[in-house]
C-alpha cells in the first residue's frame, strides 16, 4: 500500500515537473516571439528532438512539443531512418576536390621520383598542406597501377635516375 502511494506521488511529482518546463518554455517562446527573434535550430537540436520527440509519440508531442509541430519532429525522425539506412552518403565535395588533386600528385611524384616510397610521397604531400597517410598513398598507388618502389626502381632507365 505504501509503495502504491509512494509511486503515485513519485508520479504526480513528475507530471508536476513536466508542466513547470513546459510553462517554462512557453513563456521563453513568447519572449523570443516578442522580440521578432526566429528560432533557428541546428541540425544536432533537430536530431536531439527528433530522438526524444519519437519516444513520446504524436500524442505526447501534441501535449509538449512547443518550439515546433509534431508533425515536424516526427519528419525530421524519418530523415534521420532514412539517412541512416541510405547507402548513398553525400560526400563532401570541397574533399572530393582535394582528394583528386591528392591522387595526381601521388601519382606524378611516383613516376617522377621511382625511388620515393609510400612516406617520402606522404611526406611530400604533407610540405604542400595535405594530410593522408602512408596506406591511403599505397591504395591510391594501387588503384592507378603504379607499382611499389622497389619495381619501380628496377624499371628505371638512367635518364630517370639521374633527375631523381
Amino acid at each position: 500500500m505504501f509503495l502504491a502511494a509512494m509511486a503515485g506521488w513519485m508520479n504526480r511529482k513528475q507530471h508536476d515537473v513536466i508542466m513547470y518546463l513546459h510553462a517554462e518554455n512557453e513563456i521563453l517562446k513568447e519572449q523570443l516571439e516578442s522580440k521578432g527573434v526566429k528560432l533557428k535550430l541546428s541540425n544536432t537540436q533537430r536530431r536531439r528532438l527528433a530522438k526524444k520527440g519519437k519516444k513520446l509519440g504524436r500524442k505526447g508531442l501534441m501535449q509538449y512539443a512547443s518550439i515546433v509541430t509534431p508533425d515536424t519532429i516526427l519528419h525530421w525522425h524519418r530523415k534521420l531512418v532514412a539517412l541512416k539506412y541510405t547507402a548513398k552518403r553525400k560526400i563532401n565535395t570541397e574533399r572530393q576536390e582535394e582528394m583528386s588533386i591528392i591522387k595526381e600528385l601521388c601519382v606524378k611524384f611516383a613516376e617522377e621520383n621511382p625511388s620515393w616510397g609510400y612516406e617520402r610521397i606522404q611526406g611530400a604531400l604533407a610540405n604542400l598542406g595535405y594530410t593522408i597517410s602512408e596506406s591511403t598513398v599505397g591504395n591510391i598507388l594501387r588503384a592507378a597501377g603504379v607499382e611499389p618502389s622497389p619495381e619501380r626502381m628496377k624499371k628505371s632507365n638512367w635518364k630517370q635516375f639521374v633527375r631523381s
